[in-house]
This record gives structure tokens, C-alpha cells and sequence, in this order.
């Protein structure tokens, strides 16, 4: 029996800088039972792809997390000891990472234990209980792992972005290998057709290799590269197929399987297509290698998933936004030239997540706008989610935390973020997602990764700012997507503390800021506190030793974030590298140590995480005596660990280097 909301917890466990949550899947039982069998397939094609992910993460995730499952399941020695609780939360922040990276950060993990202490632990296990090589010995195993777990110079950054350096050869992520930075830059420019109008993402899915000289690529598709795993997720895609809710999505399956069959990436621009003009089908799905955040050049995917379906009462809200997408692009701060003079194609919902995977789980995102093709997008549109369950398990979550009595500047700003909040960081995210991403258009003959490694960070930024500069807009009022026109200075307020203190939590001391997402709050808010110094639109003002942000002129704000916007837009749209650098070399990366270690100080005395991530639920088909299906029935009680070894256990289909 499904558990109700005021009984429902959310919280499951916390330790290190991380909290354990689950999410509700509101709606499921109403689902016809069609609908929950194809959920059913779909999640089961979630999870096939796990490993994947883990692979793609570094080359040594797999077999250190299997050693260290491998210790945790069958160590019969004293397990309330210090060190072993320490080998514990090593072992959880690996689940969480997918690897031995922080899955932000990119810092490579510190564990709280020796060599020592881990080889005695190891060394206690009979042979066939360790994930040995072939004809390898339980001291070769460690010599050849431990390295990587404890040695700080070996691996420490998953993804380097640090400006001057060889991004490739200075990160873990397994996307290249016997490659330098030039090599890979010089490959692809080559494989590209200057003035060609359909061009696809070159490099997409493969890995990059050099071998006897010879630089070429490793496709990830069946009967290639992680041909097991993908085997086995067309195997549920075709259970799909054949309770599919129509003939358009049962063509989407089709043309995802093919890609996966074939590893062409003409077959996944006309599958992506095919996908976005999905507006249809009630439950929907994302199965593939889609984002580049993972890879220091902004090329190849990782791999995710997550299965959902529409919130018919929350999308009216997305259908709003969607339906006057051609007034906001008219209405755009950014010089004529840079703007679409016809938006095609965008749809956008909000969703009940019922399933992630790979680089959406168990730390998510809460919002998606895809495809990623530029050439897709302007001539076909995009679809946008806003993921209401993930958005409401947070928000229960960080009810009463203490968080904004510490560092909100006063009580005017507290009631305009209790009153306001929920909704204006939902709308937030819809026009990020629905809109900015999709806005904007790149001049002819723009190659659309001449941003590079900055790529992301400049992307991310124009849609916070297409979102940020709106959501004061008249038009969010008439449009009754906020209740007020003083709504809008919660989510500005929220914003501002954020980009210039509160998400330094999530870095440790010393640090740059080095995750995208990051990057552009910083980025964001920093320039505007800036630009807008002379004026006093934004300060840090300091009050019984402890730093605060006071906005003093909202409407000023906004004209900020209008000029930023503009010249966002008009670097990627140009495809301006020096500006891009410049811009995110100035104000995004660099922090200020002595705020950071106030910042620090006073978010730890709150005992709070700074990252969360989920559980999921699992799901059990119910048949009649006869074999037939008659539900599939959702259960929520599934412990982090269990899932975890389950998933480990039931869904191993990548092998080692």
C-alpha cells in the first residue's frame, strides 16, 4: 500500500557532505496497467546502464568498488570500529560518485582509513570472495588498486578545468586514453565540414584511443565498446516497444535501439527528433549518453536515464511558458541578431520521476532540456521537464533546517522566501530549462563547441540569466505564473546568496570552483556585484562578524542581468573563446579564502549536508495464476546499502580494461 504524504519519510541517512533522501511516485496507481508495465521495462532499461557510467567515471571505478563490496558483504571481523565505519562512508561516497571522484567537486575522495588497515581487511577474505584477475594473487590485487585509492597524486582530479593545462591529461575521466589535449581538438576539427547545416556530435559516443600511433576512436554500441550492457538494455527497449502507448514512441524506442545497434549518430539525431515531437505519450523516457559535463573538452556523454511521467495539473504551468515562448524571444535583452525569429518545436511538462539512472542517480537533476544538438534545437525545437516529485522531496527535506535563519540578511528577506520560494524557483527552473536553453541562435558558420572547455559553463549561464532576467516580467503575472509582482526578489535573493556564498559549502578549502553549474552561479552573481558596485545594487555587508547579501535595488538587479545576457548570448552565439575565457577566468572560478572559511564554519554548525541524492523505488510485477500481469506494485523501504549491493549484484555488465 502506497505510503501517504504526512507519513512518507524523506530522509534516510546522512554522513560525510551527503544526505540520503527518497522520493515519492505520486500517481502511479492511477496509471492504467499498460502504462505501469512500461514503466516497468523502462526502469529495468535504467538500470542495465549502470555501469557504464562507472567506466566512463575512471578506468579502475569498477574494480575498486568491487573490492570494496567485496569486503563489505563478507569481512566477518569487528565492524563497530572506527576505521571500519570509516571504510563504510568510503565505500557509500563511491555509490554516490559513481567512482572514487567527488561527484562535483571532481576531487579525488580522502579515505578516513590506512593501506594497512584495508589490506588486513582484504587479506581476512577467502580468494574466491575477491574480484580477482586471472591468475592474480589477493597482494597482486592490492598493489594494483591501492595506488589509486590512496596515493594523492595518482588520479586526483576527474575532470580539470583548471586554465594553462592539458585538460585530458591532467584528469581521471576514462574518455581518452594515450591522448593528449591537441590530439583530441585536432581529430574532431578534422572529422568537421565547415558551412554544414546538419552536423551531428562528433565524438559523442566513443572513446578516443591512441594505438601503435594511430589516433581512433572506440564506439560505444553493441558488439563494441560496452556491447554487453547495451545488449541488455535493447532487451528491455523491445519489451517496451510492445506496450508502447502509440506509434510515435514505439518509434522513438525503434530508432534509440538502432542507434545503440549501430553506434551512427545520424540514427541519434533522427531518434532525438523523433523524441521531442513526443508530446503525447503520458509516460516518457530518457535512455542514452547525453550530457558532456564529465568530459574536461565538452565532448563525449555520459551515460543516464530516468523514466517519468506527465503531472498533468503541474504542466499547465510549462504549457504557459511553452505556448508564449515566441513572445519571450522577441522580448530579449540580446541584440536582434543573436535571436531566433521563429521558436519551433518547444514543448515543455512537468514530470514524476519514476526511475533514474546512471548520471542521474542517485545526485539529479531538476530540470532537463534536450536534445543538445544546436542544429536540432533551431530547426526542430527541444523538449523541456521540470521533475515536480525530486522538487518536492527536496523541499520537505530542508523544511526548519536553520539554514536561512543563519545566513539570510533579515527577516524581510526570510518572509520573502517562505512566502515566495517553492514557486519562484520552480518557475525558475521551467524558463532555464523551457526556454533559455533553447533560445538564442548561433550566426552561420559558428562551429558549435568553439567555446571548448568553457562551453558548458557559458551555456548554463544563459539560461540562468534568460530565467533570472524574466521572472520580474509583467507577463509572469498576466500570465498567472506568479502571484505578485513582488515574488520575483525571493528567487533574486535566493540566487544572489547562492552564487556569491552559500554553494561555497560544496568546496573544499583552497579549492576553485570547478562544476559548471557552479562556475555560472558564480560567474553570475559576481559580475553583478560588480557591475552594480558604484550604484550599491548588490553588497556583502558584514553584521556581528558574519557576511551577508543586501540587495538594495531589485529593479537595477535586473537591468544587470539583462546586459549579462546579452553578451552571453553574444559569445556563444559568435562563438567569442577569448571572451568566454575571460569572462569565466574573472569571475567564476576563484574564490575568496577568507569568506569561504567563514562560510564553512557557520554552515557546519547547522550539522546540515550540502548534497543530496535518492533512492529509488522498486517495482514488482503481480500476475495471476495463469502468468498473466495484473499490477506491478512500488515499494519505498529499500535501504541505501541494499540498493546499492543489489544493483551492484543484478545489473554487472561492464567488464575491466
Amino acid at each position: 500500500m502506497e505510503q501517504q504524504e504526512d507519513t512518507f519519510e524523506y530522509q534516510v541517512e546522512q554522513f560525510a557532505d551527503l544526505q540520503i533522501l527518497r522520493y515519492r511516485v505520486p500517481g502511479f496507481e492511477k496509471l492504467s496497467l499498460r502504462q505501469k508495465q512500461l514503466i516497468y521495462y523502462l526502469s529495468q532499461a535504467a538500470l542495465e546502464g549502470r555501469d557504464i557510467l562507472y567506466h566512463q567515471n575512471g578506468k579502475y571505478n569498477l574494480p575498486v568498488r568491487r573490492l570494496l563490496e567485496a569486503v563489505h558483504v563478507a569481512y566477518k571481523g569487528p565492524r563497530d570500529t572506527d576505521e571500519f565505519r570509516a571504510f563504510e562512508v568510503y565505500l557509500k561516497r563511491v555509490w554516490f560518485a559513481n567512482g572514487i571522484h567527488h561527484h562535483y567537486s571532481c576531487d579525488k575522495f580522502v579515505p578516513g582509513f590506512t593501506p594497512d588497515y584495508l589490506r588486513s581487511l582484504v587479506e581476512s577474505l577467502p580468494a574466491d570472495a575477491l574480484p580477482l584477475a586471472e591468475g592474480e594473487t589477493c597482494t597482486e590485487l592490492c598493489n594494483r588498486l591501492f595506488p589509486v585509492i590512496f596515493d594523492p597524486e595518482v588520479m586526483p582530479k576527474r575532470v580539470n578545468q583548471a586554465d594553462g593545462e592539458d585538460l585530458i591529461l591532467t584528469s581521471a575521466a576514462n574518455y581518452y586514453e594515450g591522448v593528449a589535449q591537441q590530439e583530441a581538438e585536432d581529430f574532431y576539427a578534422a572529422m568537421k565540414t565547415p558551412g554544414e547545416t546538419e552536423p551531428v556530435m562528433y565524438g559523442m559516443n566513443s572513446r578516443l584511443v591512441k594505438k601503435d600511433g594511430v589516433v581512433q576512436e572506440e564506439v560505444w554500441k553493441i558488439g563494441g565498446m560496452y556491447g554487453e550492457a547495451l545488449q541488455k538494455i535493447v532487451s528491455w527497449l523491445d519489451k517496451a516497444a510492445e506496450v508502447a502507448e502509440n506509434d510515435r514512441q514505439r518509434e522513438v524506442i525503434r530508432l534509440l535501439t538502432e542507434f545503440y545497434r549501430t553506434g551512427d549518430l545520424k540514427t541519434f539525431d533522427a531518434y532525438s527528433i523523433v523524441w521531442l515531437k513526443d508530446t503525447d505519450s503520458l509516460v516518457d523516457f530518457v535512455n542514452g549518453f547525453i550530457e558532456s559535463y564529465g568530459d574536461p573538452l565538452g565532448i563525449k556523454a555520459s551515460w543516464e536515464s530516468i523514466v517519468n511521467f506527465k503531472d498533468l495539473e503541474a504542466t499547465r504551468r510549462t504549457e504557459l511558458i511553452s505556448e508564449n515562448a515566441q513572445w519571450f524571444e522577441d522580448h530579449s535583452p540580446v541584440a536582434p541578431q543573436f535571436r531566433k525569429e521563429k521558436v519551433k518545436g518547444v514543448s515543455a511538462k512537468v514530470i514524476t520521476a519514476a526511475m533514474l539512472g546512471g548520471d542521474l542517480y542517485p545526485s539529479t537533476a531538476i530540470g532537463i532540456n534536450l536534445p543538445n544538438s544546436n542544429w536540432i534545437r533551431s530547426v526542430h525545437g527541444s523538449k523541456s521537464v521540470t521533475i515536480g516529485n525530486l522538487t518536492s522531496a527536496y523541499n520537505q527535506a530542508a523544511r526548519g533546517n536553520g539554514f536561512r535563519d543563519e545566513f539570510v540578511y533579515s527577516p524581510v528577506e526570510i518572509g520573502l522566501l517562505d512566502k515566495y520560494a517553492d514557486i519562484t524557483g520552480d518557475l525558475h527552473t521551467d524558463l532555464h530549462e523551457c526556454l533559455g536553453h533553447g533560445s538564442g541562435r548561433l550566426l552561420p558558420g559558428v562551429d558549435p563547441d568553439a567555446l571548448k572547455a568553457y562551453g558548458s559553463t557559458i551555456e548554463e549561464a544563459r539560461a540562468d540569466l534568460f530565467g533570472l532576467y524574466y521572472i520580474p516580467d509583467p507577463r509572469m503575472v498576466e500570465l498567472g505564473l506568479v502571484p505578485d509582482a513582488e515574488a520575483y526578489k525571493a528567487e533574486y535573493y535566493a540566487y544572489m546568496m547562492n552564487g556569491l556564498m552559500t554553494q561555497l559549502v560544496r568546496i573544499e578549502p583552497g579549492c576553485n570552483v570547478e562544476e559548471a553549474h557552479m562556475r555560472n552561479r558564480q560567474l553570475i552573481a559576481r559580475w553583478a556585484l560588480e557591475q552594480g558596485a558604484e550604484q550599491k545594487v548588490v553588497e556583502l555587508v558584514v553584521r556581528d562578524g558574519k557576511t551577508f547579501v543586501r540587495i538594495n535595488d531589485y529593479e537595477q538587479l535586473r537591468s544587470l542581468f539583462g546586459r549579462l545576457l546579452a553578451e552571453v548570448q553574444r559569445i556563444k552565439s559568435e562563438g567569442d573563446y577569448e571572451a568566454a575565457r575571460q569572462l569565466v577566468e574573472t569571475y567564476a572560478v576563484r574564490i575568496d579564502p577568507a569568506l569561504h572559511a567563514e562560510v564553512l564554519e557557520r554552515y557546519r554548525q547547522l550539522h546540515l549536508a550540502p548534497y543530496k541524492g535518492f533512492i529509488n523505488p522498486v517495482y514488482t510485477p503481480c500476475y495471476d495464476v495463469e502468468g498473466r500481469w495484473t499490477d506491478v506494485k512500488v515499494d519505498y523501504t529499500e535501504g541505501y546499502a541494499a540498493q546499492m549491493l543489489r544493483y551492484s549484484r543484478d545489473y554487472a555488465n561492464v567488464t575491466e580494461d
